[in-house]
């Protein structure tokens, strides 16, 4: 039975590495495969398993932390559509526009800014993308280091709270642990929070040494045209470009992290005060409105169709006792559980060359997680690892999407090879920081203290 189900995990995995919609995949091989095994090995499945389906379907849907998702996704379109990001990088552009590097560093603080506002990936690099990249080009900045910091800042929504994919690892790891350690959503805000700035802080040292040993590729703006544009009433554009921003992720972050609110909630905190800021910036319409909604649906259906899909391949491959035979093969080869945690980290770092970090959540992360609740692991520490590593999987070639959604907003003159060539040293930071934290676990709790 154990053996069946590891075809099973195979061929998933081999059909979504065909293009296959992954939604479908997963929950239609599935059906297909329990259907095969019924028909050839009835001692293995019978049609009485396939009963429990949708009570786990009908279980998901009434779970109110998922309620999160499509807040936070509305949070984050609603605030694409305000004009925020373009105020935020023309102000930060000017305040640090002197400095070798400034401009690359403005752009890495403001994708912070963004992270902790929106965490949409794809609206942030397509932004920055259209305001800055054109700038820093005509600038005379290194395309491969404009490219490169662009599509690494956008992609610090993933790690930076407020996160739909932190959201969406904690309920899978729940679903999955099997009376082992649950993770709270607002738990794995708190953990992901102190990484998430320390990488901030990395690319901004990179950007700066590398600046400087290399003058030629990120030259400062000449003092006399900043001067010119700072004029009058700099100072309040800056307060407009920040305090309402702040407010915002102070609201949302803040509420959960001192208890007031639990993360769905923080999330319709956050989604009112999208709107309001929208108001606020008077770029609100019922046009735009009827848009943040429609892509707000969209999103949300394409998250909870392959959250479906993965239900039902979790339910087949614990019946077929897929993770009882890989607990039984791991603790019968005598892998430690550092190994084992270092061959899961090589394996979704590979897979994220080649598919997205939702169907990563979705097919490994439910096969993985029982395995180490029985190896006596800390899920939040594991949880931010995953996350770390899941976000290389937007920068790494050929199907990174940070990488597509900034080709297809570059000019025409930056090559693919150079955006390629440009994200390999912050994908490196990555990769150190991830050994970082498995060499000292305690970071993760260095702003929020909890039990591991």
């Amino acid at each position: 039975m154990g053996v069946l189900a590891v075809i099973l995990f195979i061929l998933i995995f081999f059909l979504v590495l065909q293009g296959y919609p992954v939604a479908f995949t997963l929950g239609g091989a599935s059906v297909l495969f329990g259907l095969l095994i019924i028909w050839f090995f009835p001692e293995y499945l019978s049609f009485t398993d396939f009963r429990l389906l949708p009570s786990r379907i009908w279980g998901i849907m009434n779970t109110t932390v998922l309620m999160a998702v499509p807040l936070f996704i509305f949070m984050g379109i609603m605030l694409e559509k305000s004009g925020l990001a373009e105020g935020m990088l023309e102000t930060m552009s000017l305040l640090f526009g002197t400095m070798r590097g400034g401009l690359a560093i403005s752009v890495v603080i403001v994708g912070a800014l963004l992270a902790a506002s929106t965490g949409i990936v794809g609206a942030t690099v397509v932004t920055m993308g259209l305001i800055s990249l054109p700038t820093m080009i005509k600038r005379n900045y290194k395309v491969e280091l404009a490219a490169g910091t662009i599509a690494s800042s956008g992609t610090l929504g993933i790690i930076i709270p407020p996160s739909i994919m932190l959201v969406l690892l904690a309920d899978t790891i729940n679903s999955s642990n099997r009376g082992g350690q649950s993770v709270d959503v607002g738990a794995m805000f708190g953990v992901a929070l102190f990484p998430g700035v320390m990488l901030v802080l990395a690319y901004v040292a990179y950007i700066l040494i590398y600046a400087n040993i290399r003058k030629d590729v990120a030259p400062p703006m000449p003092k006399e045209e900043v001067e010119a544009f700072r004029g009058k009433g700099f100072a309040l554009r800056v307060i407009q470009a920040f305090v309402l921003p702040f407010f915002l992720i102070l609201a949302v972050l803040g509420s959960i992290f001192a208890g007031i609110a639990s993360p769905t909630e923080a999330a319709a905190v956050g989604a009112l005060g999208a709107t309001l800021m929208t108001v606020l910036n008077r770029s609100f319409s019922l046009k735009i409105l009827g848009e943040v909604m429609r892509q707000t649906t969209h999103l949300t259906s394409m998250v909870f169709m392959i959250l479906l899909g993965a239900t039902t391949f979790t339910l087949l491959f614990r019946t077929l006792g897929g993770d009882d035979y890989l607990i039984e093969l791991i603790q019968n080869s005598n892998l430690q559980p550092m190994a084992f945690l270092a061959l899961v980290m090589v394996v979704v770092f590979v897979a994220g060359f080649f598919i997205d970090f939702i169907e990563i959540i979705f097919i490994i992360v439910p096969v993985v997680t029982p395995i180490f609740n029985v190896l006596g692991m800390d899920m939040l520490w594991i949880g931010v690892l995953l996350a770390m590593n899941l976000q290389t999987s937007f920068l790494t070639p050929p199907f990174g999407f940070s990488l597509f959604y900034l080709k297809g907003v570059a000019p025409k003159e930056v090559k693919t090879q150079q955006i390629y060539r440009g994200i390999v040293p912050f994908v490196v930071i990555q990769l150190v920081f991830i050994g970082l934290i498995v060499a000292f676990p305690d970071i993760i709790y260095a702003v929020f203290p909890v039990n591991g």
